[in-house]
C-alpha cells in the first residue's frame, strides 16, 4: 500500500450551486460524504482545505481536520499547495486531490490513483475511463484525453480529440480518446513547482489547468480505473442522481 495523504479543496461559493459543499445528500452535508470517501481510502491522513469558516464548522462537527487557506485561491491545486506549505509536507510525499464535489468517487480509485504514481517515473498520475457515447464524445464538458503508447498523457481537450475526418472514423477516433476523471497524484515537489508557473496559454485557452502541467514538460500518467467512478456534482439534477446512487451503495 502506497503512503499518502489526502486534501479535499472546498469552497462555499458555486455559481450553479451556491453553497455546494454543504448541501444535503441523504442527511449529511456533501463534503462529509466526500471526507467518508477518503476515509474510507488507504490515506494516512484526509485533510479538509477551506477559506470558509462555514464549511470549517461543518467539517469539525462531524471529526475532519481542516486546514483554513487564504482566500486568494484560483483553483483546488493552489489551495492543496497551501495545506502542503502550512503542513510542513517534504517533496517527496504523495498528496491526492479528492475535489469536493465528489460524493461518490469509490475509495479504490483514491488509492489506485496514489499507487500509480508510486510506481510509475511521472510527475503526476490521474485516471480516465472509456467514453461512454457519441454525445459524450463531443461535449465539451466530457474533457477528452489522448495516450501514447506507454500511458502517458500527450493532451486534454475538452474538443473531439481525435478529430475523425469523416463520419467512418468516428468510432476509432472514439475509441482512442478516454473520459478524463478530475482526480490527481502529485508530490508535493512537482505540485510546488506547478503553482509557482504562470498559466500556459493551452491552459488559458481550454480552462483546463492539467495543461500547464504538460506545457512545463511534467509527465501524467493515466490509468484506466477499476470501477467507474461515480458522478460529481454540479446542479440540482446531479445532487439527486449522487443521492440516489449513495442510497443504493448502501
Amino acid at each position: 500500500m502506497s503512503d499518502f495523504v489526502v486534501v479535499i479543496p472546498a469552497r462555499y461559493a458555486s455559481t450553479r450551486l451556491p453553497g455546494k459543499p454543504l448541501r444535503e445528500i441523504n442527511g449529511r452535508p456533501m463534503i462529509e460524504h466526500v471526507y467518508r470517501r477518503g476515509r474510507e481510502s488507504g490515506a494516512r491522513n484526509v485533510v479538509i482545505a477551506t477559506d470558509d469558516e462555514r464549511i470549517a464548522d461543518a467539517a469539525e462537527n462531524f471529526g475532519a481536520a481542516v486546514c483554513m487557506t487564504g482566500d486568494q485561491h484560483r483553483s483546488g491545486t493552489e489551495r492543496i499547495a497551501e495545506v502542503a506549505d502550512l503542513m510542513d509536507w517534504h517533496d517527496e510525499t504523495i498528496v491526492v486531490n479528492l475535489q469536493g464535489d465528489e460524493p461518490a468517487m469509490p475509495p479504490e480509485l483514491i488509492d489506485q490513483c496514489a499507487t500509480l504514481l508510486d510506481e510509475s517515473s511521472a510527475d503526476i498520475a490521474t485516471l480516465a475511463s472509456p467514453i461512454l457515447s457519441d454525445e459524450d464524445f463531443g461535449n465539451p464538458n466530457v474533457v477528452k484525453v489522448v495516450l501514447d503508447n506507454d500511458g502517458f498523457a500527450i493532451y486534454f481537450s475538452r474538443a473531439t480529440i481525435p478529430y475523425p475526418r469523416d463520419a467512418a472514423r468516428l468510432a476509432e477516433a472514439r475509441s482512442a480518446a478516454l473520459h478524463h476523471h478530475g482526480i490527481y497524484a502529485y508530490r508535493c515537489g512537482v505540485l510546488r513547482t506547478l503553482v509557482a508557473s504562470d498559466p500556459s496559454a493551452l491552459e488559458l485557452a481550454e480552462h483546463l489547468e492539467q495543461l500547464r502541467a504538460l506545457s512545463l514538460g511534467m509527465t501524467i500518467r493515466v490509468g484506466i480505473p477499476a470501477v467507474r467512478p461515480g458522478a460529481g456534482v454540479d446542479t440540482e439534477d446531479d445532487l439527486a442522481a449522487v443521492a440516489r446512487e449513495l442510497a443504493s451503495r448502501s
